[in-house]
This record gives C-alpha cells, structure tokens and sequence, in this order.
C-alpha cells in the first residue's frame, strides 16, 4: 500500500509539472505572471522615512495608479499634487508609465516629492482672466476711494477712454467664452504659487493701466512733433539726413534683401505690399513734420531717399 501510494503522489507530480511545463511553453510567461505580485516602497526623499508600504500591487499597474493608492492613504496627497521617482534627486515618473517596465525588482522603492496644492488650467485661464475684467471696470467707474471723492462714481469726457474700457473688457470676455467653450486643456494642473505669480501680473498690470487711463486728469495724446529728429552718433540713425522715417526706410530694405536671397513669389508681393502701406504712413508722418515744424529740411524724402 504504502509502494502504491508513492507511486500516485509521483504521479501526480508529474502530471502537475507537465501542466506548468505546457503553459510556460505556450506563453506561459503571460500567465505566470498573473501569480507574481510587486511591493512598492514610498519613502520621503530627505529623511527617507517610509511613507507607506503597498503589497501586491499588479505587475501592469501603471505610475497613476500608484498615486490613487497612495492617495487613498494620504487624503491631501491628491494625484496632480505628487511626483513620484525612482531616485530623489531623479525625474519625476510619468502616469503612464508601467511598474513591471520600470528598471526595479519586485520590491520597488520609490520617493515621493509633494507638489504644493494645484489648480487645473481651465482654473488658471479664468484666474487670469476675471480679474483684469472686474478690475479695470472699478476704475473706469470710479468706485470710492480710488480717486478723491469728487471724482466718486463720475465719467471721463474723452472718448478714447470709453473706447479702451471697451475693447479692454471685450479682450477679456472673449478669452472668457474661450477658455469655457472653445479651449480643450489637458489634465495637466499648476502650483498654487505659479498661478499666483501670473494673476499678479495680469491682475497688477490692469490695475496700473486702468489707474492712469481713466484718472480725472487723464488728456488724450496728440501726435504732434515737437522738435526735429537729427542723426546722432549711431550709426543707425544716420538716415535721418536723407528720410523722415528711417525705420521704414530699413525694414523695407530687410525684406528686399530678403526677397533677393531666396528668390520667392511671396517673400517678393509681402515685400511689395509692405512697401506701399509703409509709404502712406511715412509720407503722412512726413507732412506732419512738415506743416507743424519750422525750417524742416527740405532735402529730406518720406522714406526713399532723394525720391520718395
């Protein structure tokens, strides 16, 4: 009996290593690994603390999940505000990424840097976009305690405010509408600290810009030269002995120059084209410096010297 008995454990045995024999050689490796599980280590990248400790974790689980799990444990650890790598002072993983592709063994120890707190890109485009709108309206308005109190809640006379109020606020209600129905941002988030930063500089700018335009003692600008322009020692501005508008006079020989070197179609009628509109503004500019200033050189030309 007891022969008999050895004899069906050997049995067994075998037939138990002809089955695993059979699945690793018709791709067996794909189904043995449903049996391998990882652990992953997360340590904190200074005093490389352990942070938590993730048993069997699947092989083809990816750097995302890894943050959801953490994040389960560490509720304030939201995904967009972790960077998780292999090395501390190394690149921060992708989401995508694959744990059983990475360069580690089935034991991974990975160190967590956090973030800061996030907004979304669709946050940050709002962010920077109401507050210029909302801001520039309360000077235009003249809301209390921005000028002195008999300029409280009164208007400007000059037109060209009423114009800039317009167009400063359709700028901003357009890349309003833009960022709510047009935009498609990525899931890609910002610190808390950058979104800071560029609200700042929206935010400040159109403060600054709308303190001055819509002050009370705001006079619209009148394009009128009040000396000559003479060459001085730059080169550059040597051509003020022959041309009214020396920097029309280089721009169009750039772009001739330009045209010359790759022989182009187009390069050739933008050339053209820029020249005839340059011409009317220098020629304007030129009579206005010759109506309104005494003793203007005659020998000067609008921007072709000697000719035009």
């Amino acid at each position: 009996m007891e022969c008999l008995e050895l004899k069906d454990l050997f049995t067994v045995a075998q037939f138990i290593k002809a089955r695993c024999d059979h699945g690793l050689k018709a791709g067996g490796p794909a189904n043995f690994k449903n049996y391998v599980f990882f652990e992953v280590e997360i340590l904190d990248p200074k005093s490389k603390a352990q942070l938590c400790y993730l048993d069997k974790v699947e092989p083809n689980a990816t750097v995302g999940e890894i943050k959801n799990l953490l994040h389960r444990l560490y509720p304030k650890w939201y995904p967009s505000r972790q960077a998780l790598k292999l090395h501390p002072e190394g690149k921060a993983l992708k989401d995508e990424e694959v744990l059983e592709d990475l360069p580690v063994g089935t034991t991974a120890t990975m160190f967590l840097q956090d973030l800061g707190p996030q907004l979304s890109w669709t946050m940050v485009f709002l962010a920077e976009s109401i507050g210029p709108l909302f801001i520039y309206l309360l000077f235009y308005f003249r809301l209390p305690y921005i000028y002195s109190p008999e300029d409280d809640y009164t208007k400007s006379p000059h037109a060209v405010v009423r114009l800039a109020c317009m167009c400063h606020s359709l700028h901003y209600i357009k890349r309003l509408v833009e960022t709510i129905f047009v935009h498609r941002f990525s899931h890609g988030t910002l610190p808390v600290q950058t979104i800071m930063l560029n609200c700042l500089y929206y935010w400040g700018f159109a403060a600054w810009l709308a303190y001055y335009i819509n002050h009370p003692l705001y006079t619209t600008p009148r394009a009128r030269p009040r000396q000559i322009p003479y060459p001085t020692k730059n080169p550059f501005t040597w051509l003020f002995f022959f041309v009214s508008c020396p920097n029309y006079t280089y721009e169009v020989g750039a772009w001739l120059s330009f045209a010359v070197m790759t022989q182009c179609v187009p390069v050739v009628l933008f050339t053209f084209v820029g020249f005839a509109q340059m011409t009317i503004w220098a020629r304007r500019k030129h009579r206005t410096y010759l109506e309104e200033l005494k003793d203007y050189p005659e020998l000067r030309s609008a921007i072709v010297p000697l000719f035009l």
